[in-house]
């Protein structure tokens, strides 16, 4: 059984290295990164669990990175550390009341000094705390476990052994370091190019009429929410949209003026595109940023960059929206040749009559400005708040029924975009730059694996958490079997749910053709 192991273990880090080797050869280095960053994001998720669970005498049976077969295991300190076949997971388990008597009394062949990578040769079947779904660590059920490994005494090492404040800080400690890793990385990025002030960049006059505002005010204050940056208010004019009536407190010279005014009602043709202005400060060329409507459906897609339009040669942006106010675009169809992958292509769309309301003046979502070392502490836990109201708010516009299926996306996606932006970053700016978007994307992913395990939805933590606060305030445990009743049906749905996710994935990432 040994010998088998070891050439088990052998075969699987042989494909590993294989599979890194055909990566690194094929120049899909992108994808390695990308996927390395979100195993970085679920093991802080999981260590969580872990530290906290150590810190409170509860026995971990095993840490473990990925899901499925492992990979690598081995065996320290009491616990078994695992690499898994599927890098979209982990585990934290722990030993639950149930097993505990097996626990006890089972016999193990195996040397309970020997630290080496086995495998277990039970039959148990094995139930995994996906840190995707946030499934719970101590449900599982592992075949043979070494006693004599584990530093905890088994009479108290169980999960459900500790008192029900105990038990809450070990399940609230996963999301909760996805916030410290998203404040962590956070404070990398503002240390090395700083925050984006929500700068006026240019006014309408119009709305400089009514508010007396001028470009380089300072937006603080927009419909009662606390505004630092600029992409604060990004989030509001995408995700809620612009109201009628709007009131904004801006800054100048020191001193703060509160207005409100009508928001300007436009209607107007639009082509459907978003676009980069400045990178990091510096003009670039211009690049599209966001694709809706006519641009969409005409092919235009997300980091074009846009070489003439209407045959008149587009430098910058400032080219682009020069040549707009000259020849403001109608309902005749207009021409792009953008460049993609190198490659000049055109693209012809019909622009689409669009009736909106606008802020009425532009602002700062690119440059950024330096601080200090307290500055990177403040801009830190805002960074942290800002994503979680981002992935709060994206929740109720799903649910409000304002996303459509190519909205959503999981882990192939993820990979996907995250490669194309260390790709992109690669070739525009250098790897430095890559290193901060992928830093920037982990703030995002840690941020969002913390809310939505934090949801009250059985089988992920915020269930857990539900089902352990309502035991906190009867002051006596859930019923056991209602409970592992709810768990698996959520768990089931939840499976149903990462499947969808995974065909749409699949439909939006290598286009297959599926219902929208």
């Amino acid at each position: 059984m040994k010998k088998k192991s070891n050439s088990s273990t052998i075969l699987s880090v042989a494909l590993l290295i294989a599979a890194i080797v055909l990566l690194v050869v094929t120049g899909h280095l992108n994808i390695l990164l990308a996927i390395f960053m979100i195993g970085v994001v679920i093991c802080f998720h999981e260590f969580g669990h872990f530290l906290i669970a150590r810190l409170n005498g509860v026995t971990v049976k095993e840490f473990s990175l990925g899901l499925g077969p492992r990979l690598l295991s081995w065996k320290m300190l009491g616990t078994r550390w695992s690499l898994k076949l599927l890098p979209f997971g982990g585990s934290c388990l722990m030993l639950d009341d149930g097993e505990l008597a097996a626990f006890e009394e089972e016999e193990t062949e195996e040397d309970p000094e020997e630290e080496s990578p086995k495998e277990e040769d039970g039959s148990s079947p094995e139930v995994e705390e996906n840190a995707d779904a946030g499934t719970s660590a101590d449900e599982e059920t592992i075949g043979k476990t070494k006693k004599a490994g584990l530093k905890e005494d088994p009479e108290n090492g169980s999960f459900a052994s500790k008192n029900v404040w105990q038990r809450i800080s070990i399940i609230f400690a996963g999301p909760f370091f996805n916030f410290l890793l998203a404040f962590l990385l956070a404070c990398i990025i503002l240390g090395s190019i700083g925050y984006d002030p929500s700068e006026v960049r240019a006014v309408s006059d119009e709305v400089a009429d009514q508010t007396g505002l001028e470009a380089g005010d300072i937006i603080t204050s927009y419909q009662g929410h606390s505004i630092m940056t600029g992409r604060d208010l990004a989030l509001y004019e995408s995700l809620d949209g612009v109201p009628r009536t709007i009131s904004i407190t801006y800054e100048r010279d020191g001193k703060s003026y509160s207005k409100t005014y009508d928001a300007l009602f436009i209607q107007k043709y639009l082509c459907g595109i978003s676009y980069t202005e400045y990178r990091e400060g510096t003009i670039v060329p211009m690049t599209l940023e966001g694709v809706t409507g006519a641009a969409e459906e005409a092919g235009l897609k997300k980091g074009d960059i846009v070489v003439r339009f209407n045959g008149v040669e587009i430098n910058t942006a400032t080219d682009f929206r020069n040549y707009v106010e000259e020849h403001p675009i109608g309902e005749d169809p207009v021409e792009f040749v953008i460049s993609r992958d190198g490659v000049e292509q055109t693209v012809r769309l019909t622009p689409k009559l669009t009736e909106e309301y606008q802020f009425g003046f532009d602002y700062n979502t690119n440059s950024r400005k330096k601080v200090g070392a307290l500055g990177v502490i403040r801009y830190g836990v805002h960074e942290v708040g800002y994503w979680i109201k981002a992935t709060v708010k994206s929740l109720g516009y799903m649910l409000r029924g304002k996303a459509s299926r190519k909205d959503v996306g999981g882990a192939v996606r993820v990979v996907s975009e995250m490669s194309d932006v260390v790709e992109d970053s690669y070739k525009t700016d250098g790897a430095f730059y890559v290193f901060l978007n992928l830093i920037n994307w982990a703030i995002l992913l840690s941020a969002n694996l913390g809310v939505m395990n934090l949801l009250p939805i059985p089988a992920l933590d915020g269930g857990r958490l539900l089902f352990l606060f309502v035991e906190a305030i009867r002051g006596k445990k859930v019923n056991p079997k209602v409970e592992a009743t709810v768990t698996m049906i959520g768990f089931m749905l939840l499976m149903i749910l990462m499947i969808f996710i995974l065909f749409n994935d699949i439909s939006n990432v290598f286009g297959m053709i599926l219902p929208r």
